[in-house]
């Protein structure tokens, strides 16, 4: 029966597009492996503040042994007003702009880069789809980075169903993330 559910998740796998052992594909491990080597050569630290990605990016981290040298962990804030409780945006923003917002995504990484403690923050939100959200389209994502000299931000308009949708944003702010670190170790910004 073993071999049955084995054959059972490795078909499942195929049809979403993940790997049997780990829920990211080539691009998305790299990533998070490149991530990991820049913020062990920094002596540096990250966390994450999930909300459409539900986890994904802490699973693209642990996925990586020996992780837990750099990786503090994170939370996820699926729900508005944890936004405020757990990454620390503030309410009246989340009021204002709502929770699908570049700021948003901005407070998220800033906020839980603060409570956790880590030398730099990851963040999610977005509208995973397949419906809008509050007018705003499926597949509409922001994904912000902060770290001790500032913050990177990046809207994504992204195309395919809800699990495409979700894989696209941990990529997004895996890349996101190293490009930020890689502009901070250059000789020129220290």
């Amino acid at each position: 029966m073993d071999g049955q559910v084995g054959r059972e998740a490795e078909r499942q796998a195929e049809l979403t597009g993940q790997v049997v052992g780990g829920a990211h594909d080539g691009e998305t491990s790299s990533a998070a492996e490149r991530l990991v080597k820049l913020l062990r050569d920094a002596d540096a630290t990250a966390a994450t503040a999930e909300s459409l990605t539900g986890g994904l990016v802490g699973a693209a981290f642990t996925d990586i042994p020996g992780v837990s040298a750099v990786y503090r962990g994170g939370v996820i804030v699926y729900a508005t007003d944890l936004k405020a409780t757990l990454a620390a945006v503030p309410a009246g923003q989340l009021a204002a702009d709502g929770p699908v917002h570049a700021d948003t995504a901005v407070a998220m990484a800033s906020g839980v880069r603060e409570r956790l403690g880590a030398t730099y923050g990851l963040a999610t939100t977005g509208v995973a789809g397949p419906e809008p959200q509050d007018g705003i389209q499926a597949g509409t994502v922001y994904v912000a980075v902060a770290g001790p000299r500032g913050v990177k931000v990046q809207r994504l308009s992204l195309a395919g169903d809800r699990p495409a949708v979700r894989r696209g944003s941990v990529e997004a702010v895996l890349s996101l993330a190293v490009e930020l670190l890689e502009e901070e170790q250059e000789p020129s910004a220290r």
